[in-house]
């Protein structure tokens, strides 16, 4: 019930023709913003340990035990830790989710567009330093297309039941030709398949470094919640949810026609009633905790983006409050 009333018409949406306006103005408003609190210490959104050993210091309430120095507690009597200091190379892959649910939004954006803009913050902060971003996209199930070198020239829009790989590279050029095809990229009815565009990521075995997986994640969780799992052992994951207030609950507007553009099916919903309001509230919060349940047993960070507040302030939080947390030795 929550997914029904949170879609529109299975018609795709023309990509507009401002769309290098749009980035433009999407990457000076990620410098103003965002350079100066993301550029500290850390090689990326999510704040990491490293991979190279640094000095030690005593052992703290939720440190990792894994990174005990025994040869220094031995010698001291006192448990130590070894610090690692992060590597000055990330690569960073994202996982775009563009299927037909996102074509859809009641508050300032469409949801497909704070996808393009969370994925246009992350590859511009990525790709400093000579960083790598690489990107799967997803418009629907099927087989994935071959890997398609897009240096110089952004390689076509990823088509109805096509996965798209675009290889990880380093630059600025590079990265806003991959910000043109995240864009470009129209979204086609029929069902998207999360898992899929996931295990992607899995297969074949990448260096490790940062995943981010931008989706709303109404697919069924069994279906992508194994995948995010195995992505974890190896990669940092951060999952960014993208919702509408309209997916959380109904207004009240009497008759409201609704058509899911995964399937087609049309449903008209009264929204008068009061009881049918609140068992669709119940619902939407239910299917919300059952989301964040699966990425917390994932081991995933997790972003909440809607399309009725400032997406770039909620960033912003967000990584405050992971630098914070990583300060004072806890965990996400």
């Amino acid at each position: 019930m929550a997914r029904a009333a949170a879609v529109t018409s299975p018609t795709p949406r023309p990509v507009p023709d401002r769309s290098e306006a749009v980035l433009s103005r999407l990457q000076l408003l990620v410098t103003r913003k965002l350079d100066g609190l993301l550029q500290g210490d850390y090689a990326g959104l999510l704040p990491g340990p490293g991979s190279e050993a640094g000095e030690s210091r005593e052992y703290r309430p939720g440190d990792d035990v894994r990174r005990m120095d025994w040869p220094v507690t031995a010698r001291t009597t006192t448990p130590h830790v070894r610090r690692t200091v992060a590597d000055r190379e990330l690569e960073t892959w994202l996982a775009v989710d563009l299927s037909a649910s996102l074509d859809f939004g009641t508050g300032q954006w469409l949801k497909r567009e704070v996808v393009v803009a969370a994925a246009a913050a992350i590859t511009h902060l990525t790709v400093r330093g000579g960083n790598r971003i690489g990107a799967v996209v997803g418009t629907g199930g099927g087989v994935s297309a071959p890997a398609r070198r897009w240096r110089g020239r952004p390689p076509p829009p990823a088509g109805p039941g096509v996965f798209t790989r675009l290889p990880a590279r380093s630059g600025r050029k590079e990265a806003q030709g991959l910000l043109r095809t995240l864009a470009g990229t129209a979204i086609q009815p029929g069902r998207g398949d999360l898992g899929a565009l996931i295990e992607m990521l899995n297969r074949p075995p990448r260096r490790r470094g940062v995943v981010v997986v931008i989706s709303d994640f109404l697919a069924p969780v069994e279906q992508w919640a194994r995948p995010m799992r195995k992505l974890r052992i190896r990669h940092d994951v951060l999952a960014i949810e993208v919702i509408d207030p309209r997916e959380l609950e109904l207004p009240d507007v009497g008759v409201l026609p609704v058509v899911d553009p995964e399937s087609g099916e049309l449903h008209e919903v009264q929204t008068a009633d009061p009881r049918l309001r609140q068992r669709y509230a119940e619902a939407a919060t239910a299917q919300r905790a059952t989301i964040a349940a699966a990425l917390r047993g994932a081991g995933a960070a997790h972003l909440r983006l809607r399309t009725d507040r400032d997406w770039l302030l909620d960033m912003v939080r967000f990584v405050a409050a992971q630098r914070h947390a990583r300060t004072r030795g806890t965990t996400r």
